[in-house]
């Protein structure tokens, strides 16, 4: 089997951009929160599945908060990057700005730590490249990852 090669957080960095429409809020006229976390699944999917260069599904999705309110006409702008992979499993970094066009106000609107597996052509776990950070911030996202996995871990 050919070693795979390392990769750094850069390369599977993925921003995807929505607007709020109405269809996408609850009586309110506020975003509701299901389809935010379907948007951030998304982003988080294409970046762990470019990292691996296969097929990769969602394990695990830690607590999310909702820190600000979107309504219709919003624009919100989700970024996805990847803190550590491991064997067959990644944790993705992925948080969500919302923006109101009329006031020029951006906020953060939530963040969350995905987990990934990549599987291969049998649907069975498989190899991930490395991971090798850059900056400060993915360094240290790097040591933080490894922490938060042997906390879940010992649940």
């Amino acid at each position: 089997m050919p070693k795979l090669k390392t990769k750094l957080p850069s390369a599977s960095v993925t921003v995807k951009t929505e607007v709020v429409c109405p269809n996408d809020t609850n009586p309110m006229g506020m975003l509701q929160g299901g389809q935010l976390v379907h948007w951030m699944d998304i982003a988080a999917a294409v970046c762990a599945q470019v990292h691996a260069e296969k097929i990769c599904v969602t394990a695990s999705i830690d607590s999310m908060n909702f820190r600000a309110p979107a309504k219709v006409g919003d624009i919100i702008t989700i970024k996805a990057k990847i803190t550590r992979a491991f064997v067959s499993s990644m944790e993705i970094w992925v948080r969500a700005w919302v923006k109101n066009i009329k006031g020029k106000e951006t906020a953060l609107l939530s963040e969350a730590y995905f987990t990934f597996v990549a599987l291969d052509d049998d649907i069975t776990p498989a190899k991930l490249p490395a991971l090798q950070p850059e900056t400060e911030e993915e360094k240290d996202q790097y040591e933080q990852a490894l922490k938060r996995k042997q906390g879940k871990a010992q649940r």
